[in-house]
């Protein structure tokens, strides 16, 4: 059985009701025909309901189990609207200009979430990053105990020897642009948390720079060695070590000669990136040129699941993060 029918196997357990907002793709509308068809989710789907059923019937979609909701006629519009107005008001927010958001299907689909008349949220295939958390971060915020929100992929490479059995943890490759050593820390910590929590093994963390223990130097490098060692004084019990090359981190006989001695390198399966050039560059080479399944962007330290989509995904990549973010759902519930 593949990764992801691991993972919609787990749904299955616990059904879990996901909100898709962008319902004039026709690649969310597949997916979503697709979920129902499988039985791992209930859906949501925001709009106009004729405008979403005649696109669908282009495509022969059957999407007579999703539940659709305009948020234009909805009668949970006010109740959002003063809930909204209400947590921000503070901020500026203005009676006005909630109605408007409130209008947003994004918006309103988080404002499900929020209220727990759903339990995530996927969206991103026709948004920009900022589009998808923005609405979140404004609505949701972080999780208890959480100093920063991040993004990763779950990255399954086929006949692949490295990692675990070919899947990875690829962090942060969607949010933080240029993490300082306190935050990249809190990315690795995190990210330690995602893969045990879906791939469901012990993580091996390593701190990728383009120098293996002080094989060069420069500000560049002095950065991962420092979130290295907040990691380990911040969660001692975690497997984590930097920093390392990449060919050092998951190759056996390169650690052998570049890192000796380190519990991490040749079995990293976690790969923590120092800037967004580097992790977004990463995914999509591994992706693109090995034919890797790449999962995400998956936000972690949200206070509820809300996850990303790449504006260049597939129907099936889509299928991908409802069913992860089913996970998560159940996971928070715990």
């Amino acid at each position: 059985m593949s990764f992801i029918e691991e993972i919609k196997e787990k749904s299955r357990k616990d059904i879990k009701t996901i909100v898709l907002p962008e319902t004039n793709d026709i690649r969310v509308l597949e997916a979503a025909n697709t979920v129902l068809k499988e039985g791992f989710a209930n859906i949501v789907l925001v709009g106009e309901e004729d405008e979403i059923l005649n696109l669908g019937r282009t495509k022969n979609l059957d999407l007579s189990k999703a539940k659709i909701v305009n948020p234009r006629t909805s009668s949970e519009y006010d109740e959002y609207v003063n809930a909204f107005y209400e947590s921000r008001k503070e901020k500026g927010m203005t009676m006005e200009k909630a109605k408007e958001l409130m209008f947003d299907n994004v918006y309103f689909g988080i404002m499900m979430v929020k209220m727990n008349r759903a339990d995530g949220l996927v969206s991103g295939a026709a948004h920009s990053t900022s589009d998808t958390l923005r609405p979140a971060l404004q609505i949701l915020k972080t999780a208890p105990n959480t100093k920063l929100v991040s993004a990763f992929f779950i990255m399954c490479v086929p006949n692949c020897e490295y990692g675990e059995n070919g899947t990875f943890v690829f962090s942060d490759c969607a949010l933080n642009q240029n993490p300082s050593s306190e935050e990249l820390s809190e990315i690795a910590i995190a990210s330690g948390k995602s893969f045990e929590q879906f791939i469901g093994k012990k993580p091996h963390v390593a701190m990728l720079s383009y120098s293996t223990y002080g094989s060069a130097s420069s500000e560049l490098v002095d950065k991962v060695i420092e979130a290295t060692k907040l990691v380990k004084e911040k969660d001692p019990s975690l497997s984590v070590d930097g920093e390392l090359q990449l060919d050092a981190a998951i190759i056996p006989e390169v650690a052998k000669s570049k890192a000796p001695g380190s519990s991490v390198a040749g079995k990293a399966n976690t790969l923590i990136f120092p800037d967004l050039n580097t992790g977004n560059i990463s995914y999509k080479l591994v992706q693109r040129l090995a034919k890797a399944e790449a999962y995400g962007p998956l936000c972690q330290g949200l206070a509820k699941p809300v996850n990303d989509l790449s504006r260049g995904c597939y129907a099936s990549d889509i299928v991908g993060v409802i069913a992860l973010t089913c996970v998560q759902a159940q996971q928070y519930n715990n």
